[in-house]
């Protein structure tokens, strides 16, 4: 009876500890899987980026000396004309420019008879002008396009009188002919060539003309005034030659500045 007692105790004692066993073990699988879960998966790793190839720039060679000499840039008028402030022209600034031209044609005494009478101003003579084929009053600019300008700004100053565009842009030489034969006209206001062959081909007359204008304050977009265009400056001494010094000689015509 004692035996079995304890042969059963010992029985009892050793599945207690198969069972702990067993549920030690299933205790420790499940701490596995939880440590499996809870675990963070690492994020993956971006596509690492090829090196780029890096090349050394080699220094220029310099000359002996150490620094670079820099280019100078050459001056230009413009760069000259839009440091140097506009002022009024002058009857002097005309006579300078004259004798300038001349200094090379003429003798010290023909310079001398280049002293002509220059109006600053001009008045409005247009009550007794009745002669066709002239102009009373003739406006130089240095384009057409400042030409136009001109004649749409004097809308007060013109009054009633008539005007006309004595240029070569769209307009034929024959058909202003034409135009100064069949009526009186006033203001005349154009380009120096194309006034200039008027005069050669007949179809303008001088005589009557009472006031020359030199539009000489006016800049263009390179800041170039009338007497600064080299073609310009030629054909209005061109003008001149045709009629108009003897004119103003005889006091008969007068010079003025705008």
């Amino acid at each position: 009876m004692a035996l079995m007692r304890g042969s059963f105790l010992c029985a009892t004692i050793a599945g207690e500890l198969s069972f702990q066993e067993a549920s030690d073990g299933e205790g420790g699988g499940d701490t596995e899987v939880m440590q499996q879960e809870t675990t963070p998966v690492p994020a993956l790793s971006k596509k690492t980026k090829q090196p780029k190839e890096c090349f050394l720039v080699q220094p220029k060679e310099t000359k002996e000396g150490g620094t670079k000499t820099k280019k100078r840039r050459k001056k230009k008028i413009t760069d000259i004309l839009a440091k140097s402030e506009p002022k009024p022209g002058t009857p002097e600034d005309l006579q300078q420019l004259m004798k300038d031209y001349y200094s090379s044609r003429r003798s010290v005494i023909e310079l001398e008879e280049l002293n002509l009478p220059v109006c600053p101003k001009w008045v409005k003579l247009r009550k007794n002008h009745n002669e066709k084929k002239s102009v009373l009053m003739l406006i130089i600019c240095s384009s057409a396009i400042r030409a136009l300008e001109l004649i749409r700004s004097m809308t007060a100053f013109k009054g009633d009188s008539k005007v006309m565009k004595l240029f070569a842009k769209h307009i034929k030489v024959q058909e202003q002919i034409k135009l100064l034969e069949k009526r009186v006209v006033h203001l005349g206001v154009g380009t120096p060539g194309r006034i200039k062959e008027l005069v050669k081909q007949g179809g303008l007359n001088l005589n009557p003309l009472k006031f020359l204008v030199f539009d000489w304050n006016w800049r263009d977009q390179k800041l170039r005034r009338m007497m600064d265009i080299p073609e310009i400056r030629k054909e209005v001494f061109e003008l001149l030659e045709m009629g108009v010094l003897s004119l103003c000689k005889s006091e008969s015509l007068k010079l003025g500045l705008f």
